[in-house]
């Protein structure tokens, strides 16, 4: 069997002070910002910026073009994506057709959520196992699929 294989683990990352990662995962060519977790099981791609003091749960993936604001908390499962299948398929290596993803500050991601790419504003807090596709300029509670407003943070 013809195959090639590439072992990541964590390469070339720009870590903050006192950043904790529980191996394993695949952090490369990423940022992560002072005083973050990233738990293990997780894909933090190229170009990623996690800002201070975040908490990127287990088994969530950071696709390139995502930035993740400060104080923020993504939950287990989260997934970010950036291709839209705008052509009917996958942009495969035509990164012109991915999009850019952009998370505010203090922004709380439930598990299993999926974020198109999108802007989220700083103040937020989406439900677990929302999928969120269009762009969030209210502070506030999302939830559902598509995730709509549902009220203020109290």
């Amino acid at each position: 069997m013809n195959y090639r294989s590439l072992k990541v683990g964590i390469q070339d990352v720009t870590f903050g002070e006192g950043v904790t990662v529980i191996e394993p995962c695949n952090l490369y060519e990423c940022t992560i910002g002072s005083n973050s977790f990233v738990g293990p099981f997780t894909e933090i791609q190229k170009g990623v910026v996690v800002g201070s003091h975040c908490r990127i749960q287990s088994h969530s993936f950071l696709c390139e073009l995502v930035t993740v604001g400060d104080h923020c908390f993504v939950g287990h499962g989260v997934m970010f994506i950036n291709d839209l299948f705008a052509r009917g398929g996958p942009a495969g290596g035509d990164q012109s057709q991915w999009k850019r993803t952009v998370v505010g500050n203090h922004v709380s991601i439930g598990s299993n959520a999926t974020i198109l790419p999108v802007e989220i504003c700083d103040h937020v807090v989406i439900g677990a196992g929302s999928v969120v596709t269009r762009p969030i300029m209210r502070s506030g509670i999302y939830a559902g699929n598509p995730a709509r407003y549902l009220r203020a943070i109290s």
